[in-house]
């Protein structure tokens, strides 16, 4: 394990003892010299220990506030404490540290690898959703560091358009309907879709979305209309993502959540209940309409 890597797990140990006790700072420096003893004797990182360690808990008000910002669903108190406190110092370095000494990108990346070793299982999907879009915010610090020129800003009418496909899944069940619903790791319901490949028609590209995504072989019933974002990619940059949404039927099966970024839950939800879910503004309207149609269909 890297120097700095244990570094940063024994300064999050020591954080998670301070917040779960509500400790005073000369407590908490002696779990620190505690911790160091038992998992890093020869003590060579100490002052980046204790200066990470004083720098996370002087800035927590200004910290928390940025956590709730970017992640308006989960409530501070809502956070697990490991997750709660992984993210406190993943941001701390974002946003404070040197960055000759800690580049953005290495912060984020060592905070989800403390996620990944400290936290749940959703913990890393959870702490890189919250810090990448914090580094988005701030404006991708770093992100042409390795002498790459910066890409001009290309006007909306010329970004590079990507299609996807995705539908509202109903089921019948037991005299009640239902719809399929996914979560994203930013507290939203929102819907199944896929990106359509270049020899798929954009109804194939539902259906096969709907299948890889959530395990639920569908039928399409007809059109609910279209959706437009724009997405920052790596290799691209800036592109229009444009999705198409459908209505479609599926028996009433278990859903089994394709494992990847940006999803963390797949639930079935009796039509009268979603009212009381949280989606994104643009999804809504797509709910909308797909059950006023179901509604008309009875």
């Amino acid at each position: 394990m890297a120097n700095r890597h244990l570094s940063r797990s024994i300064v999050l140990q020591s954080l998670f003892e301070w917040d779960l006790n509500a400790l005073e700072k000369k407590a908490v420096v002696e779990v620190l010299e505690r911790n160091v003893a038992e998992f890093a004797p020869n003590k060579t990182d100490m002052p980046f220990m204790e200066k990470l360690l004083e720098g996370v808990m002087a800035k927590q008000p200004e910290l928390d506030q940025v956590i709730e910002k970017a992640a308006p669903d989960w409530p501070i108190d809502r956070i697990s404490p490991v997750d709660r406190n992984i993210l406190r110092l993943g941001l701390y370095e974002l946003l404070f540290a040197d960055r000759s000494e800690v580049p953005a990108k290495v912060a984020i990346n060592e905070a989800i690898e403390l996620a990944k070793q400290f936290g749940g299982e959703n913990s890393s999907r959870f702490i890189n959703g919250v810090l990448g879009a914090v580094y988005k915010e701030i404006g991708e610090p770093g992100k042409d560091e390795q002498g790459k020129r910066r890409r001009r800003e290309v006007p909306f009418e010329e970004m590079p358009i990507e299609r996807l496909a995705g539908a509202v899944v109903y089921a019948e069940h037991e005299g009640q309907m239902y719809l399929a619903l996914v979560h994203d790791i930013f507290g939203h319901w929102t819907l199944s879709k896929s990106k359509v490949q270049a020899e798929e028609e954009v109804e194939a590209g539902a259906v096969r979305a709907l299948r890889e995504e959530i395990g639920l072989e569908v039928v399409i019933e007809g059109e609910l209309g279209n959706n437009e974002y724009v997405a920052s990619q790596p290799e691209k940059g800036k592109v229009r993502k444009q999705v198409h949404y459908f209505l479609a039927n599926s028996p009433y099966t278990e859903l089994k959540l394709e494992q990847k970024g940006g999803l963390d839950d797949a639930k079935w939800f009796k039509v009268a209940d979603i009212l009381e879910l949280n989606f994104y503004e643009d999804i809504l309207p797509i709910v909308t309409k797909a059950v006023t149609m179901l509604v008309a269909k009875k």
